[in-house]
Order: structure tokens, then C-alpha cells, then sequence
């Protein structure tokens, strides 16, 4: 593909679809011409706002990338509910139009091109209000013949922070705060923790240098590691004092009982260093052949197949968002094995975080973030 046809194709969906949106809402909303020239005018804005939000990485002026980025971002996640509600809009009209008598099918156009306005403004406010506040949840994984001194071993996990363009200090330094207050027996940062390099960024992951467990805090890479400059950043989070686990292990003693914790570098991480090719098996090399438990971490559920015959007990990972915000929390089943919360392979347990930030527009609508207080517990 040639390189305008490569800057054609997105330019052409980032006009057609506020041109559909335009069309199908305007003439319902008002029958005045200045008013839907203002609302051509705002439509165009957003067509403008939107991919400089996301081009403003290379800006020295970072007060202003992040003003921009933080109004791009937020309108991206708009647009993309209004056209969704547009589309559902469309089809109510259409059966509408069979049923109801003319007048009666206007009354609907008008009345329900408003109500699809209202719905998502109180959808993006209500979804970015939820992105900046991920509770805590608490989830039990029971585990076959798990030795009486792991009995009740707790990890907090934290996944997809997504430092980066609206997600700063302040909201790492609550992340943190809240993590430490679980007590955790060890912390577990499963990937896709930044959006941008270690020179803009590393300001805002300092505070997580304040993760503190008894058994120690382990990162492993997602893939947004690798688009931000991994090897900069492996040795930031080590810095940080974060153990990285790529493809390798830890053995950990609790009450007389040993518990191995590996981590795995993400699922496409041979696309950009065919050295670092994720393998659940080559993490258990020189381990004890007998272990009272094996936990994988993985920042993507794709790795639970490898996972399972490997032999381990229990997989955490993030890296779906959980689809993030409706509706597309109900399409990222299509694309991933595990989409959130404890799933079953054979013999291993797959935790899937829906992720502690979120990436692009700040919006979790129906989908709310997490900080993961995981148990083992014995299987009854």
C-alpha cells in the first residue's frame, strides 16, 4: 500500500463517521440553519482534535500535549459511544417506521436523536468518573493438593496502568497508596504499565518505587513496553525495585512450603526481539521438581495454552481492559481466549485483570478498573 493510501484510509473514517453521525442527528436535533452549521463546525472539530490528541507524544511543550491529548482523548471515547447509540438509534427508527403512523415516527426522530445526545454525555461522564477510581477486588483461586503454608498466600495485582498522557503522578501515587494498604504477601505488575518513554514519563512511575511486600513486587512486559522503549524501561522499573521476570523464576518459602512465581515477556514480544520469545516452559528451567505451587504471570491470556502444558497452577494477566467501556466490552471475547475474572484450562486457573488504568479515551464505562487482591486457597 502506497503512502497516501495508507494516510487516506483513516482519514476517510475519521470524516465519514462524524458525517454519519451529522446526518442522521442534526436535521432531528433542530430545524434552525445556524444551529446545524454550528454543529457541522463542532463535527469538524472533532475530526481535527481527535488524531492530534493521539500525535502529541513528539511535543516539547508537554503542559499543552497533555491539554490536548486529555480533550482528544476524552472526545474519541464521545464519538465513539454517540456513534454506536446513533447506529442503535437507526434501527428503532427503522421498525418505527413499520408500526407507527408518520407523525407519530417524526415525534420519535426528533425526541429520540435528543435522548441519543443525553445518553452519551452522561455515558462519557459516568465512564470517565469510574477510569479514575478502580476499586479493589477481592478473589479467592483454589488450588488442588496447595500445601497447608500457602494456605491463604495473597498477591495484589495491578495490570494496564497505562501511564501516559492523562494518567500522571497523582493517580500512580493512589495506586500505590491503596496496593500497600491490601498487605499483600507479594505484588504482581502484569504489563502495559507506561505509554511513552522513560524521559517523559519517568517522573509519574517513580511513586511505584513505594511497592512494598514481604516477598517482594515482580513486573512482567506487556506489549506497550515494547512500543515505549523496552530495554529503557526494563531497567527504569528495575531501578523502581521491581524484580522483572522474563521467561525466569523466583522461588518463594512460606511456612516451611515453597511457591514459584514466573513471569513470562508479553505474547508478541519476538515481533520486536525474536531473543525475547514469551515461553511459559522455559521459565520453569532449574526449578525444584517439587513445588507446592506454580504462578505464571503473562500480560496476555494467550499464554494460558503454553501455560497449561507447562504444568503451572494458577496465570494472571490483564492486557483486554475487559473491552474497557461499552459496547466493546462485549466484542473483546472474539479476540481474546479469556476476556476478565477467573477462567478454567484443564488444570490451571487464568485470572484475567481488567486493568488498573486504561488506554486512550479515559472512559470505563460499565467496566470498571482494578486493584486484584488474589488468595489461594485450598480446593474443597
Amino acid at each position: 500500500m502506497s503512502t497516501r493510501r495508507r494516510f487516506l484510509h483513516p482519514l476517510w473514517l475519521l470524516v465519514s463517521l462524524p458525517g454519519y453521525i451529522g446526518f442522521r442527528l442534526l436535521p432531528a436535533l433542530s430545524a434552525k440553519p445556524w444551529a446545524i452549521l454550528a454543529g457541522i463546525v463542532i463535527l469538524l472539530g472533532a475530526c481535527a482534535i481527535i488524531p492530534l490528541s493521539v500525535a502529541t507524544g513528539s511535543w516539547t511543550n508537554r503542559r499543552l500535549a497533555d491539554r490536548v491529548a486529555w480533550i482528544g482523548l476524552t472526545t474519541m471515547g464521545f464519538f465513539s459511544t454517540l456513534f454506536v447509540l446513533t447506529v442503535l438509534r437507526d434501527v428503532v427508527l427503522m421498525c418505527a417506521h413499520v408500526v407507527l403512523r408518520a407523525d407519530a415516527a417524526a415525534s420519535l426522530a426528533r425526541s429520540s436523536a435528543w435522548g441519543t445526545l443525553g445518553l452519551t454525555l452522561f455515558c462519557t461522564a459516568a465512564g470517565l468518573a469510574i477510569a479514575r477510581r478502580p476499586g479493589v477486588v477481592e478473589i479467592d483461586i483454589p488450588v488442588s493438593n496447595l500445601p497447608d503454608g500457602l494456605d491463604g498466600f495473597s498477591i495484589a495485582q495491578i495490570s494496564d496502568l497505562h501511564v501516559g498522557p492523562t494518567i500522571k503522578r497523582r493517580f500512580v501515587e493512589r495506586i500505590v497508596s491503596r496496593v500497600n494498604q491490601i498487605g499483600a504477601d507479594a505484588i504482581a505488575v502484569t504489563g502495559d504499565l507506561v505509554d511513552g518513554s522513560v524521559k517523559d514519563l519517568s517522573p509519574h512511575t517513580a511513586p511505584l518505587a513505594g511497592l512494598a511486600a514481604r516477598h517482594g513486587v515482580y513486573f512482567v512486559t506487556g506489549n506497550h513496553e515494547y512500543y515505549s522503549g523496552e530495554p529503557a524501561w526494563t531497567a527504569e522499573i528495575r531501578r523502581l525495585g521491581m524484580t522483572v521476570l522474563k521467561n525466569q523464576h523466583v522461588i518463594v518459602e512460606r511456612n516451611g512450603a515453597s511457591l514459584l512465581i514466573a513471569g513470562v515477556t508479553d505474547y508478541s514480544a519476538h515481533h520486536f526481539d525474536p531473543a525475547q520469545r514469551s515461553d511459559p516452559a522455559a521459565a520453569l528451567a532449574g526449578a525444584p521438581a517439587r513445588l507446592g505451587v506454580k504462578i505464571l504471570l503473562a500480560h496476555q491470556p494467550s499464554s494460558a495454552a503454553a501455560a497449561a502444558d507447562a504444568g503451572y497452577d494458577v496465570q494472571l494477566s490483564g492486557h483486554t481492559h475487559g473491552g474497557q467501556f461499552w459496547p466493546w466490552n462485549l466484542f473483546v471475547r472474539y479476540f481474546q481466549p479469556f476476556t476478565s475474572g477467573l477462567n478454567r484450562l484443564r488444570g490451571l486457573a487464568v485470572y484475567v485483570s481488567r486493568g488498573t488504568g486504561y488506554w486512550g479515551p479515559p472512559n470505563r464505562f460499565i467496566v470498571p478498573g482494578e486493584i486484584t487482591r488474589i488468595r489461594l486457597v485450598c480446593a474443597r
